[in-house]
């Protein structure tokens, strides 16, 4: 009578063995289309809701980059209240400056668009009188397929229509971003407090207490060093539009200094900005476009050898990073999501640099999800368990 051939109990051993696996890949992938469902649906959600979930985003990264003032004249023996509203007049003097700055001597340009829009169109009539040939081919091919160009005309609101609606909401995102950057810098340490000192092991307190201080000093830092460095920049722009005689000098300056916090996409615009005006105002082309070019050198250095020596390797970001997240930020919150953008970004690098990044190319091909970050490992610190001592409290209060 034959037996049953059983399986081999050595053979049954390996699929056993890899159920842990084949459940932690589950979970991941798992993880995985959530956070893509959340990363495409989060747009519509951020931007019908601006107006309660763009304040608190603004006052985050504005604490970040006033608390350190608000610690220095702290130590300095004022009240916590006093420093954080000082804090707050500063941050409110810098961005009415800027904006006097700049929108002042805009609003007197804006009476000389209609002449620089006429002086523009000479110059491209003449472009377009040297290269007939393009206009003859265009009339050759509109010919061959029977169409004709068609001009189309969109109505839309005026300007003064769109500020008119738009005035009351940024007045109360205004006044609501302001309120919540005051409470936030007026209760930052108290806050710090409760959330280190809350948990349940010393080990999560010290990990926490590295990632607050790392996040705040990389915010902080890139942006002032930033601000630094576009200061530099619009003051040069000043004096290169002084000396090429265009009208605002200042209010040059200060639009290098906004724009060149948007990477990328900020010069781009200001060069344009440049060649319009030089444009319209030069007597030749090659005249007019001399300013654009000469901003194009400026940036060059600036962007290529300045800012890379001053921040460092540890502010470098992927270009392609940058510029996603400045998409994904502008058409959710248009030019203000823009300057957040690259905050934002450093924000979240900042934690995945300690939690760990994901690991995307390598989790198709059988690799964890995440990649292991600067925290990994610290579980088995031989301190685990122990109550928080007055390290920990300083590091709270320190930052």
């Amino acid at each position: 009578m034959n037996q049953p051939i059983l399986p081999d109990s050595a053979s049954i051993a390996p699929a056993d063995d890899d159920l842990p696996d084949r459940r932690a890949r589950l979970q991941s992938a798992i993880v995985l289309l959530l956070g893509l469902g959340l990363f495409l649906a989060l747009p519509f959600v951020l931007s019908i809701g601006s107006v309660v979930f763009l304040p608190p985003v603004t006052a985050m990264i504005f604490t970040i980059v006033l608390s350190p003032l608000a610690d220095r004249l702290t130590r300095m023996g004022l009240p916590n209240v006093l420093a954080s509203f000082i804090a707050i007049l500063a941050l409110v003097a810098v961005v009415v400056m800027a904006l006097l700055l700049i929108l002042q001597p805009a609003f007197v340009m804006v009476d000389q668009v209609p002449t620089l829009a006429r002086q523009v169109a000479r110059r491209f009539a003449e472009l377009r009188g040297n290269l007939w040939w393009i206009a003859d081919v265009n009339r050759q091919l509109a010919r061959i397929t029977g169409h004709s160009a068609r001009e189309v005309v969109v109505a839309s609101p005026s300007v003064i229509e769109q500020v008119a609606f738009a005035t009351p909401s940024v007045i109360l995102e205004t006044l609501l971003t302001l309120l919540m950057t005051f409470f936030m810098i007026e209760a930052r340490i108290r806050m710090k407090r409760r959330i280190l000192l809350d948990r349940h092991t010393f080990n999560a307190s010290v990990r926490l207490a590295r990632v607050l201080r790392d996040v705040q000093e990389r915010v902080a830092s890139y942006i002032l060093t930033v601000a630094q460095v576009n200061f530099g920049v619009g003051v040069l722009v000043a004096l290169g539009a002084w000396s090429f005689g265009l009208a605002a000098p200042v209010m040059w300056g200060g639009l290098a200094f906004v724009l060149n916090f948007l990477p990328y996409l900020g010069p781009l615009v200001m060069m344009g900005l440049l060649g319009l005006v030089g444009l319209g105002t030069a007597p030749t082309v090659a005249v007019g476009l001399l300013p654009a070019l000469a901003f194009l050198g400026l940036h060059a250095v600036e962007s290529n050898v300045v800012t890379p020596s001053i921040l460092g390797a540890r502010f470098t970001v992927n270009p392609v990073a940058i510029l996603i997240s400045i998409s994904y930020f502008s058409w959710i919150w248009g030019v203000l999501g823009a300057l957040l953008s690259v905050p934002i970004l450093l924000t979240v690098s900042a934690l995945l640099d300690h939690i760990g990044k994901p690991n995307l190319v390598g989790f198709l091909f059988g690799e964890a999800l995440f990649e292991p970050g600067r925290l990994a490992g610290m579980d088995d610190d031989p301190d685990e368990g122990g109550p928080p001592d007055n390290s920990t409290a300083g590091a709270a209060q320190a930052g």
